[in-house]
């Protein structure tokens, strides 16, 4: 799994177009292998990277859950603590 592409269900505010597209470009990005296609596959690679979107967003949209949206911030923080925990110097 790619570690950049993040969970973007159940945050409030929910995922901006450009999370979903940054994901997408990821996604895109290792399905193919490119970090920038040729220019004889930008079309196909900048097609995929807008039917990934559309379907992400359809995804992300049609989910349903009981629990309660997380915080982005907190979140965000519990990411930086696990890399520090993973980075520490001995």
């Amino acid at each position: 799994m790619c570690r950049n592409i993040r969970n973007l269900y159940n945050f409030k505010p929910p995922a901006t177009d450009e999370e979903i597209h940054a994901s997408s470009l990821q996604f895109v990005r290792k399905l193919s292998g490119f970090n920038r296609p040729s220019k004889a596959n930008e079309e196909a690679f900048n097609h995929a990277v807008d039917v990934v979107s559309k379907a992400a967003r359809e995804l992300v949209d049609s989910l349903v859950t009981t629990a309660p949206p997380r915080d982005r911030e907190v979140e965000a923080e519990k990411a930086r603590a696990r890399s520090a925990l993973r980075f520490a110097r001995p």
